[in-house]
């Protein structure tokens, strides 16, 4: 069976491994009950939870960069222990219910950070960054809730294979920046580099279509109830990102004007 999501929380070996098998279930069965159990409700409450400590921590590191403080600091901290959470959470995902809460706090700092050094530059590119990526949202779980979009097996390949290609290219390009004097092509404001970040954020956009599935398939298959802060944290998780990029695509749009 392939892999389902390129984000790390939402993967099917993770998933898949903590399925119980047929005597498991039916000895468990008599022995738990539905609210041991992951739900698509406690999910979606904890992707609440989540989103709400990631707001109010971004919100702190907004307010204390525009009285003075430099958000780098608490921009490459929240980024640099967000990732490690990120790390511990795919080994040991039974912790979920402590990381992911601290996760949203930390990667809230990260947000927090960037958003305000672009708001700087950018007046007004937050509001809209915000929009765009909640919009986008709601669109890809409409689509999903009824079945406009199907995640087939060909559907998460293609997925997957631009969803690593990305990563490459981004790895790739940074690492010759650093150590020569290459300007990667998406920098700048450039058509090709306007074109380069609409297509990662179609891709990206295209990997809530696997999270949403993956959520599914994890209450279908009666996961552990710790499930569902593992899946609201891969969600937000790919949140971020589409965040991120939608800031990356409308300051290079401003640049142009």
């Amino acid at each position: 069976m392939s892999s389902d999501s390129k984000n790390p929380f939402l993967n099917n070996k993770i998933f898949s491994s903590t399925t119980l098998s047929n005597k498991e279930e039916v000895h468990q069965a008599t022995i738990i009950d539905y609210s041991n159990e992951m739900s698509l409700s406690g999910t979606i409450n904890k992707s609440f939870i989540l989103f709400l400590l990631l707001s109010a921590s971004a919100m702190v590191i907004w307010w204390l960069t525009f009285n003075g403080m430099n958000p780098f600091v608490p921009a490459i901290g929240g980024a640099i222990i967000g990732f490690v959470l990120v790390l511990i959470s795919v080994f040991k995902p039974e912790y979920s219910g402590y990381l992911a809460p601290a996760y949203a706090l930390f990667e809230g700092l990260f947000i927090g950070g960037i958003s305000a050094i672009f708001e700087t530059r950018y007046p007004g590119i937050v509001i809209q960054a915000v929009g765009a990526t909640l919009v986008t949202f709601l669109i890809c779980l409409g689509l999903y809730k009824y079945q406009i979009v199907k995640v087939t097996e060909q559907f998460k390949s293609v997925v997957i294979a631009a969803t690593l290609a990305i990563a490459t290219y981004y790895l790739v390009s940074w690492l010759f920046s650093l150590f020569t004097s290459f300007v990667p092509v998406h920098y700048g404001s450039s058509l090709m580099s306007i074109g380069i970040s609409v297509f990662v954020i179609v891709i990206a956009a295209l990997n809530l279509f696997l999270d949403f599935d993956q959520i599914e398939k994890g209450v279908e298959r009666r996961l552990p109830k710790y499930m569902e802060w593992y899946g609201a944290m891969g969600l937000m998780i790919t949140l971020v990102w589409l965040y991120i990029e939608f800031l990356r695509l409308l300051s290079k749009l401003s640049d142009r004007k």
